[in-house]
């Protein structure tokens, strides 16, 4: 099982390192988790240096593919050639969006007539690209799911978890990061905000 985290040129910290360290406490044989980036290494809005464990090129294969927030999304938007490398299908793929990785999904044609969720700054654009944004930090509709502000990630990843490997595996990962003293508020509260959509994936499969 392959998730990928898109991560771009100007990329928010928290969006895509909180996905990548709650989908790596899965550690069923077979369960890989990259971090998939256009070029050998892209900096954060914040300086931050990583590089690419595979390319956009393979992260068309995985299982799940989780599109990472940036400073820099409405450039990637605007890049016909690189946005010709997202080939992705909810068909046979999972797809996430993290905050302006809604508009990404937006211009690929993945949210035709499905509300979304996106931070405030990115609202309005995703609104431009004629998609409804609702007032909540998580949403999904059949294989696509969108999260709008930095720790809405964590409901995003545990979505991935519990419709990958099970509800289980979502309340034990987020309940593994989660404050001591809290964790069981959290896990709750991570799982009242993805379960209505796990209910409604299982009867569309």
């Amino acid at each position: 099982m392959h998730i990928a985290i898109l991560t771009f040129e100007g990329f928010n910290e928290l969006d895509s390192l909180i996905a990548l360290g709650l989908l790596n406490r899965i550690k069923t044989p077979g369960w890989r988790v990259s971090i998939a980036s256009p070029s050998a290494r892209v900096c954060s809005m914040n300086g931050v240096v990583l590089e690419a464990q595979v390319s956009l090129r393979e992260a068309r294969d995985a299982d799940a593919v989780i599109i990472g927030s940036g400073m820099q999304t409405r450039a990637v938007v605007a890049d016909s050639a690189l946005m010709a490398q997202l080939q992705l299908d909810p068909a046979r793929q999972l797809l996430g969006a993290q905050c302006s990785g809604a508009l990404v999904l937006a211009k690929l044609g993945l949210l035709n007539g499905v509300p979304a969720c996106t931070d405030l700054t990115t609202k309005p654009w995703v609104e431009e690209a004629g998609v409804a944004v609702l007032n909540q930090p998580f949403t999904a509709n059949g294989n696509v799911a969108t999260a709008g502000g930095c720790l809405a990630s964590q409901y995003l990843a545990a979505w991935v978890i519990a419709r990958l490997a099970g509800e289980d595996a979502a309340r034990s990962a987020m309940h593994y990061v989660a404050p001591v003293g809290e964790k069981e508020v959290y896990v709750e509260r991570a799982m009242a905000n993805i379960a209505p959509y796990l209910v409604a994936s299982a009867v569309a499969d």
